[in-house]
């Protein structure tokens, strides 16, 4: 990751440390590699998928492997097991079609409701029994065996280690699988493996069984899981740390913490995460709704692991010795927005990497103040401005066929870009909308422990905050790259400043945005002012009862995704570019708490009076009363000593006269 901060946790919410054997009693930088260059990433093809469609929905796959033999020194790939894939029919069926590697997967027989089999050279093609119809449930198994080879999805090592290893589409390389994670499925497993080694999954661990030499783990997952996020991390002599945290709704449940670790980690490093996951849990469900997992758990791989770090539902796995803490607060955040969000589809993958990548500014913010969060969000766009590749975040053709590693997770876009966004977003609504909005997301039965496409994730965050802000996300995440501003400005006789804002990219070519303006003035004191910038070219006027000396545009940088300079000259030419007529438009944001924008326009010199109404007709409050230029203008309301309710706001220009209808909600 980008930093390593070691910092005082607020609460420690922790029982004492203590090492367990694991026999007692018994969710990439997740593709972020450690130096968050997509140059590093390893040459790992993606593999063709079927058909988008399928007439099923898998339930449950119960997995038996026997691993015995490969944490020898020499370690072989291959290994026998079982599987049994319980699902519900769609529509009516007399087969299936299955993900399965042929260069990692030898299937060998079927049983249950199959029949007889067919292979391909990345699919698995079942005849059932019979025919089924929509609803029946029905459980095919199947005996299988991986091949000798290394396929980046089962890595087995000379060092004793043995794990796995899936995103987006490696789980049909260790197991036949419908492996899309729109289809969500239960996970059972059971792994034969000698008595010196340590094996996590996901879930819980239901026992162990114990026969001589060899040991026979057995996890269960009660919650649903996609094939990318179904793991195993194992090791001969690992090193297993077992903690609780007391869950934020209720202090006397507690939920296992596991840390599997290798003997040469920092124990340092180690202790500091294990002190701080508990915070990091409990500030998370403040944000985001309760922890919403039966456990939580970190293993730390060795050098065949190619990334930072990876999210796996309940095991994370991460590079050796990489107890890392922002490295964890992106992937612990994924347990929210991955594990029990999935992405609908590979176009979605934003909604993953850029919200955990946002979620690391957010830590940081939590620990170490605002100052450290903008920091954080500074870094990202700065990273995103010096490595854009130009495409949009949102590619709908990756929907249905998903593009090399270097693509999908490349770093300046799906992560950075798609953090800054989010901090762009909490920008235009406000902090009390964002994160109401942000929670409503990712509390909603609709999406929990299920999927959510872009779209979903927009229709949300419109339904919450009562806005149609389809404007915002078509811009940045639908299109690519960012504008570019070639801003002046002048300072004009009778205290007036006036700024032309002109955008010179060329696509898209005009991103819609509030912007912030601080003028100073001759006193010593200051002004901020935020208007709409609606449109190419577009020019304020502002009058002032003071003289003003300097001007500054977005002088908090919240847009932080822009280049371009914001000159001062003489005089602004106006020509064409005045308003053509007079014009009050919608306030922004609507519903608004506590303040918002009215926009009018002026083509002429006139009297301007514009004055708020409550419901019965009776005036509340002034806003304007003077003579004014012509031009744009932009006036802040605030509704702070107002009741919720709806109030009207009235412009009156010579003889243009026009009311608008706004709505406080506090």
């Amino acid at each position: 990751m980008k930093k390593n901060l070691w910092l005082c946790c607020v609460c420690c919410l922790l029982f004492p440390l203590t090492a367990l054997s694991q026999n007692a009693n018994d969710r990439k930088i997740e593709r972020n590699v450690p130096t968050s260059h997509t140059d590093m990433i390893p040459a790992v093809q993606s593999v063709p998928a079927i058909s988008l469609q399928h007439s099923f929905d898998v339930l449950n796959y119960t997995l038996s492997l026997d691993l015995y033999n490969n944490y020898s020194t020499s370690p072989s790939h291959s290994f026998t097991a079982n599987e049994v894939i319980t699902f519900v029919v769609d529509s009516s069926l007399n087969s299936i079609a299955l993900d399965a590697v042929q260069s990692s997967l030898g299937i060998d027989s079927v049983a249950l409701a199959g029949q007889s089999f067919s292979v391909s050279q990345n699919s698995l093609t079942i005849l059932l029994t019979a025919g089924y119809a929509a609803g029946d449930t029905v459980r095919v198994k199947i005996f299988y065996h991986h091949k000798n080879v290394q396929d980046s999805a089962f890595y087995a090592g000379a060092d004793g280690m043995v794990f796995t290893d899936c995103e987006p589409e490696g789980a049909r390389k260790w197991f036949p699988c419908w492996d899309k994670p729109s289809d969500k499925a239960t996970l059972d497993l059971t792994a034969r493996v000698p008595s010196t080694v340590k094996l996590g999954s996901n879930g819980l661990l239901v026992n162990t069984t114990t026969s001589g030499d060899t040991l026979i783990y057995h996890w269960r997952s009660r919650d649903p899981i996609a094939t990318y996020l179904m793991t195993i991390s194992s090791k001969i002599n690992y090193q297993l740390d077992i903690l609780y945290w007391h869950t934020f709704s209720n202090p006397n449940d507690s939920i296992p913490m596991y840390f599997y670790w290798n003997t040469g980690d920092s124990t340092q490093w180690l202790h500091h995460i294990e002190q701080v996951i508990g915070p990091m849990a409990t500030r998370y469900s403040m944000l985001f709704g309760e922890y919403p997992f039966e456990k939580i758990g970190i293993a730390s791989l060795d050098s065949m692991f190619p990334w930072g770090g990876m999210e796996n539902q309940t095991l994370i796995n991460i590079c050796p010795n990489c107890w890392n803490e922002n490295l964890i607060s992106h992937e612990f955040a994924h347990h929210w927005f991955g594990d029990l969000i999935s992405p609908a589809t590979w176009a979605d993958i934003w909604l993953n990497e850029g919200f955990a990548t946002y979620c690391e500014a957010l830590w940081d913010e939590t620990v170490n103040g605002y100052t450290a969060y903008k920091n954080a969000i500074d870094a990202d766009a700065n990273g995103y401005l010096q490595s854009n590749p130009g495409w949009p975040i949102y590619n709908p053709e990756w929907a249905a066929s998903t593009p090399d590693l270097g693509t999908l997770f490349n770093y300046a876009i799906t992560y950075e870009k798609g953090a800054c966004v989010l901090h762009m977003l909490r920008y235009v609504l406000g902090d009390s909308i964002f994160f109401a909005a942000l929670k409503s997301y990712a509390a909603d039965p609709g999406f929990t422990f299920a999927n959510a496409s872009t779209d979903d994730f927009i229709r949300k965050i419109n339904s919450v905050t009562g806005q149609n802000l389809n404007w915002f996300f078509d811009e940045w995440i639908k299109q690519p790259d960012h504008p570019v501003y070639n801003n002046t400005y002048a300072i004009l006789s009778g205290n007036q400043v006036q700024l032309k804002v002109e955008q010179t990219q060329s696509s898209p070519a005009f991103f819609q945005m509030p912007i912030e303006l601080k003028i100073s003035f001759s006193d010593g004191s200051d002004s901020t002012i935020r208007v709409v910038n609606s449109s190419n070219g577009e020019i304020f006027t502002f009058a002032f009862n003071k003289i003003p000396t300097a001007f500054t545009f977005d002088p908090n940088n919240n847009i932080v995704l822009k280049q371009g300079t914001t000159t001062k000259v003489l005089s602004i030419t106006t020509g064409k570019e005045l308003p053509l007529r007079f014009s009050l438009e919608q306030n922004f944001p609507n519903p608004f708490n506590p303040t918002t924008i009215i926009n009018y326009q002026l083509p002429i010199a006139n009297d301007v009076t514009l004055k708020v109404y409550d419901v019965l007709g009776r005036e509340i409050a002034t806003l304007v009363n003077e003579k004014k230029l012509p031009g744009t203008y932009n006036v802040d309301f605030a509704g702070s000593n107002l009741t919720s309710g709806v109030y009207f706001y009235r412009l009156t220009a010579g003889s243009f006269v026009s009311t608008k209808r706004m709505v406080l909600l506090k």
